[in-house]
């Protein structure tokens, strides 16, 4: 009971941050005008913004079969697709305290596979993904440099990404510290975690494959969030787009809202602004993607109607893996794989 006061208090607070923003954010817009590009956006455009995130599903599904097989886990590729998509139903539309990652252990758990090898492959490929942003943010720096004029939010990106540099490099470099500090329970399951994700992108057979994905999928992204602003007759590059939307990305990822909305709104309005797009078609932009992901997440509904493992789904089961996985796995070595 007291559990599940505490998730229905949390969804209740981020839904109130993710209102608020979004109520703060309208507040100073022509809210006529943010209508007239909702309902004008070109189809053709948001159709290939569509294919875009659609086919992003399958690059994720890729990149986490690759950490699976790493992880000594042979994934169907269908059966991971069908995983994933379930998840992103979770993710996007049920109004749950269960999370899409969750659900994702718990149906590898639901197919043989045992709960450190599911942990593992789950929170690698967050991380992968997270890697992934950084690299592309640090890319964009020098372009930034030379096409913002915004200082502030030339330090506010810059800093983003060194911070983001600095957590990974950290991370990674943990096994170097001291044995008497790794031996740390509080230190000893990050160095396990950072050794895990050290071998994926520098020793298994895959690396090249896994980074290679993990870049694309921001920059499919970014390609979408292109097409749409487009589409809503914003003046975006190519080139603004890959460099802002990650920072987006970034942000919108912060577990403060739910399914990242107003947070990515405020931070599509705020990033696109520094390319000179009026905030009405930035919020545009950040809506019609939401809309997209929305969109997905049904397609993974309807799976997840079709599923054999609904009937045994329970809810309560899979927000107490969420809540003892994570320590299952980091507390306790259970596999040969780093």
């Amino acid at each position: 009971m007291q559990s599940r006061f505490k998730h229905a208090a949390l969804f209740s607070v981020k839904l109130l941050l993710s209102i608020a923003v979004l109520v703060y954010i309208a507040r100073g817009l022509d809210l006529r005008q943010l209508r007239n590009h909702l309902v004008s956006v070109d189809p053709v455009l948001f159709g290939a913004a569509l294919a875009l995130i659609f086919f992003q599903t399958f690059v994720l599904n890729g990149r986490w079969e690759l950490i699976m097989r790493a992880l000594g886990v042979s994934l169907d590729w269908r059966a991971g697709w069908r995983i994933l998509m379930i998840s992103l139903w979770f993710n996007q539309v049920l109004p749950s305290s269960v999370g899409g990652d969750a659900v994702r252990m718990w149906l590898l758990r639901q197919r043989g596979v045992q709960w450190p090898q599911a942990v593992k492959g789950v929170a690698a490929d967050r991380f992968t993904a997270l890697i992934g942003l950084v690299v592309l943010m640090a890319a964009g720096l020098p372009f930034l440099l030379s096409r913002v004029s915004n200082q502030a939010a030339i330090l506010a990106i810059g800093g983003l990404t060194l911070a983001g540099v600095a957590g990974t490099v950290i991370l990674l470099t943990l096994g170097r510290l001291p044995k008497r500090l790794i031996a740390l329970p509080a230190i000893a399951s990050f160095v396990r975690f950072g050794t895990l994700v050290r071998f994926l992108l520098l020793q298994s057979e895959s690396r090249a494959l896994l980074f290679g994905s993990a870049l694309l999928i921001h920059l499919v992204t970014a390609a979408a969030c292109y097409a749409l602003a487009r589409g809503v007759g914003a003046q975006l590059s190519i080139l603004d787009a890959g460099i802002l939307i990650p920072p987006v990305v970034l942000l919108t990822a912060v577990p403060i809202s739910i399914s990242g909305w107003g947070v990515r709104e405020g931070a599509m309005v705020a990033c696109l602004g520094l390319a000179g797009v009026p905030s009405e078609e930035a919020l545009s932009v950040s809506l019609l993607l939401g809309a997209i992901s929305v969109i997905i997440g049904l397609v993974g509904g309807v799976i997840w109607l079709a599923s054999p493992e609904r009937g045994s789904y329970s809810a309560d089961k899979a927000a107490q893996a969420a809540q003892e996985a994570p320590s299952y796995e980091l507390g306790k070595e259970a596999s040969s794989h780093p």
